[in-house]
């Protein structure tokens, strides 16, 4: 029997909440449903797609991977009920958009596959940039929307702002780090240990922040812009890394397990969403665009 769009409903709200628990919260139905889908699911694919800890569920390497695949046929499902409209009726015109380096690998993807989709007559110009430079073009005129970390939007007289998205910092770290083991980890714990600095976008100054917190000198073992670099460098022991949820992917590129742990204190969070200029209604390209945005982070 084939697997069925209620299974991936069902298994993506499990992989995305981390326990059966949580996702029957957010789909409001029980318990034993979610557990049902996902071995019949499992069943059907002949992979596991969980490891059942007591501490809920942890996705797997195929998990994670056909996870990626259950979010595109979702997708594609929503598309396809806008899908028999008139073509003549479709939107026409130019859509300028603008978007950071960290946003357009890990939200930008999702967001112009749905756009695309229901909207093939617009020509689209895509530029990537830094956060500070979008906002100038914003503000000038020469970019329609952006995709950005609403977080470090400066000019918020000149520009609307509508986050979609809150990702916390976590502590990524090594399969058998000693840390992984305890029930509260505390950021001062991670005085002694070596750390893995991203520099990209807002992440740098957030987490230099988060250093000058520490009691004694923080130990940086490697900076880098590279989020795979980051991945491969913590998945073989040589540091840690306090980094946004929304980066985070259990494995790295070499195939070896990262772990991931919630740090008690003031840790502070990345925003993700769209900003565009005040004072003038938005184009219907820009319009439709941000309607997509709105459904495809809402459904990730």
């Amino acid at each position: 029997m084939a697997f069925t769009l209620r299974q991936l409903q069902f298994f993506t709200a499990a992989a995305e909440q981390g326990s059966v628990s949580g996702a029957a919260r957010v789909l409001s139905i029980s318990q034993s449903s979610v557990t049902e889908a996902i071995r019949a699911l499992e069943d059907d694919l002949g992979v596991r797609l969980f490891e059942r800890q007591a501490r809920g569920l942890e996705i797997t390497h195929k998990g994670s991977l056909f996870l990626r695949h259950a979010r595109q046929i979702l997708a594609d499902v929503s598309t396809a009920r806008m899908a028999f409209r008139d073509e003549a009726g479709q939107a026409r015109g130019r859509l300028s958009l603008g978007v950071t380096s960290l946003v357009a690998g890990y939200v930008l993807s999702d967001i112009l596959s749905r756009f695309r989709r229901a909207h093939p007559q617009v020509e689209l110009n895509v530029i990537e940039d830094n956060g500070d430079y979008l906002q100038h073009l914003l503000i000038g005129g020469e970019l329609d929307v952006a995709v950005l970390l609403t977080s470090s939007v400066r000019d918020r007289m000149a520009l609307h702002v509508e986050t979609l998205l809150v990702s916390p910092y976590r502590l990524w770290l090594p399969l058998g780090h000693p840390l992984a083991e305890q029930e509260a980890i505390s950021l001062d714990q991670l005085a002694g240990e070596p750390l893995i600095q991203l520099m990209v976008d807002e992440i740098e100054e957030s987490t230099a922040h988060l250093m000058q917190a520490l009691q004694v000198r923080p130990n940086i073992a490697f900076r880098t812009r590279s989020v795979e670099a980051v991945r491969s460098l913590v998945a073989t022991g040589a540091g840690v890394a306090i980094l946004p949820s929304l980066v985070y992917r259990p494995w790295s590129l070499e195939g070896d397990r990262i772990g991931i742990r919630d740090v008690s204190g003031d840790l502070p969070s990345v925003q993700v969403g769209l900003a565009w200029r005040k004072g003038a209604p938005l184009a219907t390209p820009a319009l439709n665009f941000v309607r997509s945005a709105q459904n495809a982070i809402t459904h990730r």
